[in-house]
């Protein structure tokens, strides 16, 4: 099953760790990244940028409508992702739990599954 593993960012909480603490994080991508890639797990991984570089389009009376975004007034992001192949959503929660942001209080990491790649018994 396909699963995608989103990392949910809360600049304040960032913004108030360690420098050491936040190196920690990003030393806990790089052991993660090889744990799942030597395990055959891993199919991508993509950080996203900064929520003020995005924009949100709508088509409204046939014409496109462009504005800031993704939410107005959101105090947490999606920061980026892990596309994984596993045997089954207890194993996709096992290594959401193994990414570093799982543990940083005030984060957190989203476990959903690809539909159109896990079949209709979603």
């Amino acid at each position: 099953m396909k699963f995608l593993l989103i990392m949910h960012m809360n600049p304040v909480v960032w913004d108030g760790l360690t420098e050491a603490e936040r190196q920690a994080v990003m030393d806990g991508h790089d052991r993660f990244i090889a744990t799942i890639t030597e395990s055959g797990e891993m199919i991508n991984t993509q950080a996203l940028g900064d929520p003020v570089t995005s924009a949100v389009v709508r088509v409204r009376d046939g014409a496109p409508v462009v504005t800031d975004g993704p939410y107005t007034e959101g105090k947490e992001f999606l920061a980026g992702f892990y596309f994984v192949d596993v045997a089954d959503r207890g194993r996709a929660l096992e290594l959401a739990a193994m990414i570093p942001d799982a543990a940083v209080a005030g984060m957190g990491v989203e476990v959903r599954p690809v539909m159109f790649a896990a079949g209709p018994d979603l």
